[in-house]
Parts: C-alpha cells; structure tokens; sequence
C-alpha cells in the first residue's frame, strides 16, 4: 500500500493542480458566456471551433515525444532531454511560420474569414506549448510535482487576469474616462480576440518561468537515437491524434453535419457555441484523468519490474473505476444545480442532456488508459495505435451518421459508444500480451448499477433527497467493497 500511497499524493498534487486550474479557468467560462462579456452565441462558436483545431495541432506539435522520452531517458541522463527538446524546437518553428505565413488562407478554408489574426496569434501559443513539453516533462520524471502544478497554476491565473483586464476592466475603463491611456492600446472591435491574445500573454510566462532550464540546454542531434526515439513515439502520435479525434470531432464537424434550420431558434454556429460551452461540463471528469496520467504514466515504467506489479496494477485500476465512476453519479446527478453557475444565459443551458453521456465516456476513456499499460510494458504501441484509430474511425462514422439525425445528442452518443468500445477492445487484447488479475466482477458490477442510476435519472427526473440519498449509498458501497484495504493490519 506504500507504493499505492506514493502514487495517490502525487494524483493528488497534479490532481489539485489540475481541479484548482480549471475551476479557475472556468471562471472563464461564466465571462464568456454571460451579456458583459459582449460574446454572441456565434462568436463562442468560433473560440469552440479554433480550440478544436488546437487540440488537433498540440498533438501534432509534440508528435509523441513526451512519451518516448519517458521510456529512454534515465534519471540523471540529459541525453534525451537534449535530444527531444532539440527536435520538438526545429518542428514547432517550421509548423508555426507555416500558420503564420498561410493563416489567411486557412482562415478563409474553414468558413471564418478575418479571423487569420487570431490563428496567428494561436500558432505563437502552439509553438511555446510544444517547447516547454519536454521541460514539463523532465519535472513530472524528477518527482517535481509542486513545482510542475506551481508553474501550470501561474499561467492559469495569469490567463485569467488577461482576460479579466481586456474583456471587462478595459471597456469599463474606457466608458467612463473616454481619455484614459488605456483607450490608445484597446481596440474595442477585437471581441474574442482577447481571448487568443490573453492566453498568448500567459503562456509567454514559461519562457520566463523555465529559464533555470534553458540555462541547461543544448542543441543536439543523434540520428540513431533520433530514430530510436521516432519509431516509439510515432504510434503514440497516432495515438494521441486519433484520441483526439475522439474528443473533439464533433466540436470540429458540428455545424457542417447539422442540416441547417436543424433546430429552429438557433443557427448552426449558434448551436457550436451551446453544444460546447456543455462539453466544458465534461472537463470534470477529464481533470481526475489527467492527474492520474501525469503520475501513472512515470509510475508505470518505475514499477514494471517489480514481482507483484500484475497485483499492484490491479489495485490501481479498482481504485480509479471506484473514484473516477463516483464522481459520475455525482456530476450527472447534481448538474441542474451547478451547471448555471457556469453557463449564465438559459441558451447554453439547452444542451444539458449531452453531459452525462460525454461524462460517461471520460470514464470508459480513463480505463483505457489505465489498460494502456499491456502494449507500453512490452513496447508494442502500435497495438495502442490500432485501438485508438479503430475508436476515431468509429467517432467519425457514427457522428456523420448520428448528427443528420439527432443533432448534437447524436455526437454525444457518438463519444459515449467509441471510448466503451475502445475499452473492450484494448481489455480482451491485453489479456493475451500482458495479463492483470483486474477485479472484473466487482468493477463491472460497480460501473453498471452507476450507469442505470443515471439513465434513471434522465427519463425520471429525480428529487434532490432522492439523489443525495443515492449518492450516500455508493459512498458507503465503495467503503464496503474495499474495506478490508482499511482494515488495521495484525
């Protein structure tokens, strides 16, 4: 249990990194969607649709190296820092100047001429995310966990702070002293612009935040190690850019698939802006995923070797269903409560009945996750690489044929079957490469009696005691199901 232990305190400082970050930046999301941030539902459309495309673009920026660089690099070994930051810097300038160069044309290919000031700005926050990937990365290797969430902290709030200043203090400011200095450096036709620009502003702070790190750095080239590290971490790049597909295809393919007058108070961009200003909802769930990567994944290769690792693993994975499914019931059951604390016109709260089910497969997705340790283990990512772009082929089948139909719910859906089935599939694989005795019978049984309260509570609507009253039964079935873990030894 100590090693258990180890894990779970750093999950919990990523952990509250992550969840203190983003409640934070979600402060972000009440400015956007409220009437003083000036925003219509179409121009949240338009930050919905950029920021879907960026998630695409990060993946391709870092092209799997964080990964490989885990796998080779040894503690003390600067080898493949030097190697993989050097790389990942010639790339992101050569991808960046081409953004730059063709942000004109790009901005005209995807339907939103005059918005190439904004993908400029977007290939500068590109460039610098990629750069300090490898750095970030050498922090989590290290143990650093304090100064990892520090660093991540800091830009959060300072985006925030941006945003704050350009979105409502400058406009204030202005209104009421008409020559106030700020009115010669505020443009006031920008709209969401700011929001690209504050985000630029604050990454720009990693810069500054890891100069220690630079002082350390050098360019260098290794061709056979190059290549060693590309053949490992290509399939993690297929991974990573289908895996994204997964999550933000419907976000990208919305209003193009939607049949116009779809739904008929609201445009298709207008709807864009709703449906994602919902999925921000999801984050919940993503954010317990993510912390548990940033420790899982250092702790993985460190524990591989040990004798009881299979055992250790297994325990793993029944503490996360347990965790991360709770937290399901609870977002699902309790969302008409917290949900318009953060969408604050009644129009973004018209999507609502999409957040279980994209919640839902947060879950399904983090247990792949946890499953992705048979093909990391053997060095067999390709195998992840086949599941993962079986599950993107899947998401783009089912949202082209499920959003003609359903609208929005169908994409919703589309998430919810993808990630199940990418679980499955990467289960039943890894039974053969790698076997874990999982406790299946108590995960499964936990999963499904959660996944039957919430549809439940979909079609009926239950009352608040109703809800809390189930919540405390899970509670205190979680608590009976690992008691013995808590039991004092003898």
């Amino acid at each position: 249990m100590s090693v258990l232990k180890k894990l779970a305190g750093q999950t919990v400082v990523y952990g509250l990194s992550s969840i203190l970050g983003r409640v934070l930046n979600y402060l972000l999301v009440p400015l956007y969607t409220s009437e003083l941030s000036g925003f219509s539902l179409s121009d949240y459309g338009i930050v919905t649709e950029l920021y879907a495309y960026v998630a695409f673009l990060n993946i391709i920026y870092v092209y799997g190296l964080e990964t490989a660089y885990f796998r080779f690099s040894k503690q003390g070994d600067k080898k493949y820092f030097h190697l993989a930051f050097s790389s990942i810097l010639i790339t992101s300038l050569f991808l960046s100047g081409f953004l730059w160069i063709f942000s004109v044309n790009i901005s005209e290919l995807i339907g939103n001429p005059g918005s190439h000031r904004f993908i400029r700005w977007l290939a500068l926050i590109l460039g610098i995310d990629a750069v300090v990937a490898i750095p970030f990365a050498k922090l989590r290797q290290d143990g650093k966990a304090l100064m990892f969430a520090s660093f991540k902290l800091i830009n959060i709030v300072l985006n925030i702070s941006f945003n704050l200043f350009f979105i409502l203090l400058c406009p204030w400011l202005i209104a009421r002293h008409p020559n106030h200095f700020l009115a010669s450096i505020y443009d006031s036709t920008l709209g969401i612009g700011y929001v690209f620009l504050s985000n630029l502003f604050a990454n720009a702070t990693y810069l500054f935040l890891f100069i220690p790190i630079w002082k350390g750095v050098r360019i260098y080239f290794n061709g056979p190690e190059w290549k060693r590290l590309i053949k490992y971490a290509a399939p993690i790049l297929v991974i990573g850019l289908a895996g994204v597909t997964n999550e933000m295809l419907s976000r990208a393919i919305l209003k193009y698939r939607l049949p116009e007058a779809f739904y008929a108070s609201y445009t298709n961009l207008e709807i864009l802006g709703i449906f994602g200003a919902c999925y921000k909802l999801s984050v919940f769930m993503t954010l317990a995923i993510q912390a548990f990567r940033y420790a899982f994944e250092p702790f993985l290769f460190a524990q591989a070797k040990e004798k009881d690792s299979p055992q250790l693993f297994s325990k793993v994975m029944t503490y996360f269903v347990l965790f991360t499914g709770f937290s399901w019931l609870i977002l699902s059951l309790f969302i008409p409560y917290y949900a318009p604390i953060f969408l604050r016109q009644d129009s973004y709260l018209f999507a609502l009945d999409a957040v279980p089910l994209l919640l839902g497969g947060g879950l399904f997705l983090g247990i792949f996750y946890n499953l992705s340790l048979w093909y990391k283990l053997t060095d067999q990512p390709r195998f992840g690489a086949i599941i993962t772009v079986a599950g993107a082929v899947l998401t783009f089948a089912l949202n082209w044929l499920l959003i003609p139909a359903f609208g929005y719910i169908g994409s919703a859906y589309a998430t919810f079957i993808s990630y199940f089935g990418m679980m499955l599939f990467s289960y039943f694989w890894g039974k053969v490469h790698y076997p874990v005795p999982y406790e299946k019978s108590k995960i499964l049984i936990f999963i499904l009696a959660i996944t039957i309260t919430i549809f439940f509570n979909s079609s009926y609507n239950l009352s608040l005691l109703a809800k809390v009253t189930i919540s405390t039964i899970f509670l205190g079935l979680m608590y009976l199901m690992q008691r013995r873990d808590f039991a004092p030894r003898r």
